[in-house]
């Protein structure tokens, strides 16, 4: 069998076996049950240790998709790694696909666990709308259509959440998740 053959099997394979991770990640995310699913304020604790809570959960999830979408996303577009005829071109788009569906997770989380606290509350609550906006987004890279004002959106969102977490005084680092975090 001729190797591009072979190579066209194995790509195939490995964007279905993507595919079915993504779906299976978007169907199970909200379930019940699962040690992955904390309640919105432990049990047991003071108002004060869960906004302390509500700002570390913040933290934790705005830094995440910061990372993957810097790590997956913005680095490898600026690197023209998306660019028709560029080398590991799909397998850049897929990761990248991946990347957006995870920090459009993550943000959403983020944007969850902010209202815990009064004034992370009102410091994230007009980014709802820029974070709903990147929905989509996620299906754009993996088919190759996002261009350079999708990728400026991502940033902007990205760098809003950070911007407003440090008002609050919830600073946002990134943190690169893991290709299997990516994935589920």
């Amino acid at each position: 069998m001729p190797r591009s053959v072979r190579l066209r099997r194995l790509l195939m394979a490995l964007l279905l076996t993507c595919a079915v991770l993504v779906g299976a990640t978007a169907c199970g995310s909200d379930g019940d049950s699962g040690a992955s699913s904390s309640p919105a304020s432990p049990t047991g604790t003071s108002s004060a240790e869960a906004q302390k809570f509500a700002k570390t959960r913040f933290v934790t999830n705005a830094g995440l998709a910061a990372g993957a979408t810097y790590q997956w996303v913005v680095k490898p577009y600026r690197a023209g790694r998306f660019k028709k005829g560029a080398d590991g071109r799909t397998f850049a788009l897929v990761r990248a696909g991946l990347a957006g569906g995870f920090a459009y997770n993550r943000l959403k989380a983020a944007s969850e666990n902010a209202k815990g606290d009064p004034l992370l509350s009102k410091a994230v609550a007009p980014l709802s709308a820029g974070i709903a906006s990147l929905k989509g987004l996620a299906t754009k890279l993996r088919n190759g259509e996002a261009g350079d004002g999708d990728i400026g959106a991502f940033e902007s969102v990205i760098n809003s959440v950070k911007d407003a977490g440090k008002s609050a005084g919830a600073e946002v680092k990134d943190k690169v998740p893991s290709t299997s975090q990516l994935g589920g």
